[in-house]
């Protein structure tokens, strides 16, 4: 992504993890601030080691920022010239808002027809413009909580918000197939911008996969089942003598290698769970038959004897635990960045690295989050 710049107006998590995503693949991200700054920059405790909170900071690495006040009109012409000269302009405003700034997508690309302009957005710019977007409502009116949760228990929220961590994902998908539009010769629309729209709804129907997908064909929709799979058994978290383990049994073969490291080898013969279907319809039987073996012994005598016989299974990891795990796989999870402390000293900040891996272009993690306006007097900026 070298070579292309963002204008990021965006705030909170979808936009902000989307640009980090292009920073830390080259772009040269200019993120676009009010003079109180992205509101996560308040969201603390915790925080780093630089006393910026971990919110902000887990998605911001890498950037540029500059204060322009669009309420003001030295701020705004500031904010207008940044973004007439990027290739991607980037906001999550609620829908409107941009145009009432004159930053609107037909005003920028009447002036740099090359921009490639993503809009983010809870539900649309049409008729649900005015609805507020926020993951946790979109959680719960997209359907996400109504399949999560305990069977009969209350809806529960995913821990983490996830959909707007998709939604970024779709964006910088998007934004970078208009890139890819624009820049090919060959192609009709070479040379030519276009406005990309994601919303939380869509990317998280999108998301729901199998569950959307039965819903449709069915007509019935998927209710909550714990840890459970609707399709597969099984396929759930099931309980060893200290903790629960993650058994993930897709297969006729693999489930009568479980039930033989478990000592109950008849059970693969039992009509009830001699096939998927069948162990799905049966699935609660099926549960109470496994468990009474499990609980014999430890969750990490278990997984190592599952693993030895190639039957999917984990232990439940707390986070700190998972990132523990990706570091000893050699998966280089951790991205590390220099960043000073208000005492004047060097610091080595630790966040999440993007994940995926390139042969010849690895991601880059050379700037620490930025200060409010930090980057103000840049002299490469346009004025």
């Amino acid at each position: 992504m070298s070579g292309i710049r963002v204008a990021d107006f965006s705030r909170v998590l979808a936009g902000p993890h989307a640009t980090m995503i292009l920073a830390d693949l080259g772009a040269d991200v200019i993120k676009i601030e009010s003079p109180e700054g992205d509101g996560t920059r308040q969201w603390s405790p915790p925080v780093n080691a630089v006393g910026q909170s971990t919110y902000f900071a887990g998605v911001n690495r890498g950037k540029r920022s500059v204060v322009c006040d669009l309420r003001d009109a030295e701020g705004l012409a500031r904010a207008a010239e940044i973004a007439r000269t990027a290739d991607v302009v980037i906001e999550n405003f609620k829908p409107g808002t941009m145009e009432k700034f004159g930053l609107g997508y037909e005003e920028l690309a009447a002036q740099n027809p090359g921009v490639i302009y993503c809009s983010i957005s809870g539900f649309g710019d049409a008729a649900g413009k005015d609805l507020p977007g926020y993951d946790l409502l979109v959680q719960a009116v997209g359907g996400l909580m109504s399949i999560t949760g305990e069977q009969g228990g209350e809806p529960m929220k995913v821990g983490v918000a996830l959909v707007d961590i998709l939604t970024g994902l779709n964006s910088v998908i998007g934004i970078q197939a208009a890139l890819r539009a624009r820049d090919t010769p060959e192609l009709p629309t070479a040379g030519r911008g276009q406005h990309v729209k994601v919303t939380l709804l869509t990317s998280l129907l999108s998301a729901l996969a199998n569950q959307a997908s039965s819903t449709l064909e069915t007509g019935v929709s998927p209710t909550r089942m714990g840890n459970a799979h609707p399709s597969i058994s099984p396929y759930e978290t099931l309980d060893a003598s200290d903790q629960p383990i993650a058994l993930a049994v897709g297969t006729d073969g693999q489930f009568a290698r479980l039930c033989e490291v478990l000592g109950v080898a008849e059970l693969a013969q039992d009509p009830r769970f001699v096939t998927n279907p069948e162990r799905v319809a049966n699935r609660v039987a099926l549960r109470a038959a496994l468990e009474v073996p499990l609980r014999s012994r430890t969750a990490e005598e278990w997984i190592t004897a599952f693993t030895a016989s190639n039957i999917p299974a984990g232990r439940v990891n707390s986070i700190g635990q998972a990132i523990e795990l990706a570091e000893s796989l050699g998966l280089g999870v951790i991205a590390e960045t220099p960043a000073i402390a208000p005492d004047g000293t060097t610091k080595t900040l630790r966040s999440i690295a993007t994940p995926i891996d390139f042969s010849l272009t690895p991601p880059h993690y050379q700037a620490p989050p930025p200060g409010v306006g930090e980057h103000q007097g840049a002299t490469w900026l346009p004025r």
